[in-house]
């Protein structure tokens, strides 16, 4: 599944709800990255807490905890947020974020679905009872019972029962959903209904992350597919718990959210302090342009930037000299993630290592630093970058004992120089240039078998070197030009085609096309989602994680030893196995990152003194923002 944050389109699987979301095309994705900033993967399991769940260390807030502290809970309670498309989505044909066919409106998953689950923005793995109110995992770690709380009720007024929990669950799990939450519950062997307001996961090995997995799985009724399949629903309201519901809308143009004046949560410690308006309205404009003109013109609240250019030149004019527009960067500590042009393996032009090696010499960050971002970007260099995960962090770059222990007897299954230093990435910092890039790449062409002949690069056939990078016309086009122009000097023919975002989604769905811009979410803790991005199993699964067509039994391996870690030590150590053998193997060509979210708001908009810690734009602006127009509560 892919969606649009930090200007690139995202890769995630995950639903878990969170103070700090980023906003998706499915719910698979729309709740992808703050799931994959709060869990971890690999701990034994040290608090059993019925409030809650942490997979290392103590819980931060207690049983009788108030709020979170990153809200505000005399935030005033009102008024009408108004956003613009969070992505490049200009329109949408159904409700129901799950599946992959269509394009469901914006802000469901966030507005309406809830779990049994919701993850803290100030920690890394722990998670607190919403539907639920108490979570208990078995001393042999191979299940996790939940009891739903009493008062938690569907918007029809009806119980949330455990039969709904185990619903939900199965229809996620069919073929009618999203592969990814099959990928990322490979491991859960039954769902049982153990009572009317009791459930239990069964697992079918110790993988300490899984009940934050299923404590984070959307919850709906069955009523809501009880007379149409699933995967044909479209404009069926769902059914569900959450603080909205949908007043009105209109595909082509918008849709409109009304607080539900009979929200069972909203005295809960977990959503004190949070959705505070009493409508949200998400308008669709047809293109970036047109949207940040409509901003400066005042027609909706608040915008993220991720273009730096546009964050440097355009947020200028009378009503940001006034301060009835006010810009500013807010500093979070998320991982990096990866971001980059993925070459699909799938394609035979991918499959030599050298020829990836030569693509990737061809990008000339420093000179798109200087002359496009205006110096806002740091260099990706690794899967896991700005974090203790990368294997960049060594000592020495060089895999320690503990990696060796890991990587030895895969030995015979990968290039040696993983067992040497980690991968640098080219510069064109003097003493090096472009050129000197690019004579290196077309060395490494030569050596796979493509020579220039004829204005091109040829194989020993004549055929040649040609392939297609597929755009959707957004933020990257700029920059994709540039590169391709390398290419070009290279004697390799590139056709940059551009297209409508619902076509976009649908080719990498179904893995056609040859080069592609994608950011992949990263996580202060990896777990289940790599699986989806990396293993053989899920390169065969249309609509999988997996876009570079990677089949590795060596990188099996070290996902399977990330999951199962038993210690924080062992998880790092075995991120960067897994990040050292991902690096060798050049699938990606890799981009940049930006430590802070830039975002410019109507100074009516308000937000707490106190940021959370993990957390995208949207999804705080969203959850944890109010008017500063209206009257503020009283305790």
């Amino acid at each position: 599944m892919v969606e649009v944050c930090n200007g690139m389109l995202i890769r995630a699987r995950w639903p878990l709800q969170a103070a700090g979301q980023c906003f998706r095309r499915s719910a698979v994705v729309q709740w992808g990255l703050a799931l994959l900033i709060v869990l971890a993967s690999g701990f034994p399991v040290s608090v059993l807490a019925a409030h809650g769940f942490a997979l290392h260390g103590d819980l931060k807030y207690p049983a009788d905890f108030k709020q979170f502290e990153y809200v505000n809970p005399q935030a005033p309670q009102g008024g009408t947020l108004t956003l613009a498309n969070p992505d490049r989505r200009t329109s949408f044909d159904k409700f129901n974020p799950f599946t992959l066919k269509g394009t469901s409106a914006p802000g469901l998953t966030a507005l309406m679905f809830e779990s049994l689950l919701i993850s803290s923005a100030d920690e890394t793995a722990s998670a607190y009872g919403l539907l639920a109110e108490d979570v208990s995992v078995a001393p042999d770690e191979l299940s996790v019972t939940f009891r739903i709380r009493p008062e938690a009720r569907f918007v029809n007024g009806d119980p949330v029962l455990a039969s709904d929990v185990k619903h939900s669950y199965d229809m996620l799990m069919s073929k009618a959903a999203s592969p990814g939450y099959r990928s990322m519950c490979m491991d859960v062997k039954a769902v049982t209904v153990l009572g009317e307001r009791t459930v239990r996961f069964e697992f079918k090995q110790r993988n300490t992350e899984l009940p934050l997995i299923v404590g984070s799985l959307p919850v709906f009724s069955k009523k809501w597919t009880a007379k149409v399949p699933f995967d044909k629903l479209t404009f069926e309201e769902p059914i569900t718990s959450g603080p909205y519901i949908i007043e009105r809308y209109d595909a082509g143009r918008g849709i409109t959210f009304k607080r539900n004046p009979n929200y069972w949560g909203r005295d809960l410690a977990v959503r004190r302090g949070t959705f505070n308006f009493a409508r949200v309205v998400y308008r669709l404009y047809k293109d970036e342009t047109a949207k940040l003109e409509a901003f400066k013109a005042g027609e909706f609240d608040a915008i993220v930037e991720y273009r730096s250019k546009n964050w440097a030149k355009s947020y200028v004019g009378p009503h940001f000299r006034d301060g009835e527009l006010i810009k500013t960067d807010f500093p979070h500590r998320n991982g990096a993630g990866m971001q980059g042009f993925v070459m699909n393996m799938r394609k035979p032009i991918f499959q030599d290592v050298r020829v990836r090696q030569a693509l990737i010499l061809a990008l000339d960050f420093e000179w798109l630093n200087r002359q496009l971002f205006y110096g806002a970007y740091k260099r990706l260099d690794s899967w896991f970058s700005n974090s203790e995960l990368a294997a960049s962090t060594t000592f020495d770059g060089r895999p320690g004992p503990g990696e060796m222990k890991l990587l030895e007897p895969l030995r015979a299954e990968l290039p040696a120089e993983v067992f040497g230093p980690d991968v640098i990435q080219p510069t064109t910092n003097p003493p090096r240039s472009l050129r000197d890039n690019l004579r290196e790449a077309r060395r490494l062409l030569a050596q796979a078998g493509w020579t220039y002949e004829d204005g091109a690069l040829r194989n020993a056939k004549g055929e040649p070197l040609v392939f297609e990078f597929l755009d959707d016309g957004g933020a990257m086009s700029r920059v994709i030009t540039t590169y391709v122009r390398n290419l070009e000097r290279l004697g390799i023919e590139v056709h940059q085609r551009t297209t409508d975002f619902a076509l976009y989604q649908k080719r990498l769905e179904d893995f056609d096309f040859d080069m592609v811009s994608i950011r992949f979410p990263d996580s202060q803790s990896p777990g289940n989602e790599l699986r989806d991005r990396f293993s053989a199993e899920a390169a065969a699964m249309p609509g999988s994680d997996n876009l570079f067509g990677l089949k590795s039994p060596a990188v099996d391996k070290l996902v399977d030893a990330v999951l199962h870690a038993h210690t924080r030590e062992e998880l790092i150590t075995a991120g960067r196995a897994l990040d050292r053998v991902l690096m060798h193997g050049y699938y990606i060509v890799p981009n940049w990152y930006s430590a802070s979210h830039r975002v410019a708001y109507r100074k009516v908009m308000s937000y707490p003194t106190r940021l959370p810690y993990y957390y995208t734009a949207e999804g705080w602006i969203l959850s944890s923002w109010w008017r500063k127009d209206l009257t503020p509560k009283t305790q």
